[in-house]
């Protein structure tokens, strides 16, 4: 089952397509969700010395989720991450990703994440397209997503799942340092992935 509906087999490239089939249990996830940032997580992952991966995360953010079993393309996402909330592991790494030479959270303490366009690949599968800020830039980014399900958890809440990944280069957003290495190359990759982990509760109403 997807949420975000399937698109039509009609093999008549002339004819309008038909709107998906919505079954009933789609259709009821329609509506407003809530990231449970206790069940979440939000991380990257960057080469370093050109040797081995490091991996972050941040442990400070919220968010909302629309989503729309009956029309796919008015489902959207909201995202806000709290730069401040770095962590990878090392005191002295998540400083200097705080500080002037990245992060520069005293500036530009949030990175935000407004989707713009939802789209179906088939199955489980999913594409959200959205304007990603960073440092005061705001440049498009594309998540691919699966729909991990729904389900009603003990408390009685209505929960949805996804998985995310996307990849980004960080010097599109004006995150340039770096150290040269006598070997060549440079201390930190250009190019960061980025991983999601959502569970978000549906809001009453």
């Amino acid at each position: 089952m997807g949420i975000f509906g399937r698109k039509s087999d009609a093999k008549d490239t002339n004819a309008t397509p038909a709107p998906a089939a919505v079954s009933p249990d789609l259709a009821a996830l329609t509506g407003d969700y809530t990231i449970d940032p206790a069940h979440s997580s939000f991380g990257f992952v960057a080469r370093h010395a050109m040797v081995t991966n490091v991996k972050g995360s941040f442990q400070d953010f919220e968010g909302t989720l629309h989503l729309d079993g009956t029309d796919p393309s008015k489902s959207t996402a909201a995202i806000d991450i709290k730069m401040e909330s770095v962590e990878t592991g090392s005191a002295d790494r998540d400083g200097h990703l705080k500080s002037s030479d990245f992060f520069k959270v005293d500036e530009f303490p949030t990175m935000t994440f407004r989707s713009t366009k939802a789209e179906a690949l088939g199955g489980d599968d999913y594409r959200i397209t959205g304007d990603l800020e960073i440092l005061g830039t705001t440049k498009p980014i594309t998540i691919d997503l699966e729909f991990n399900g729904s389900a009603k958890d003990p408390f009685g809440n209505e929960r949805v799942g996804f998985e995310g990944k996307a990849e980004i280069l960080r010097s599109e957003w004006g995150l340039t340092w770096n150290a040269a290495l006598e070997t060549g190359g440079f201390l930190v990759s250009d190019k960061i992935k980025l991983n999601f982990d959502i569970s978000a509760i549906k809001n009453a109403g």
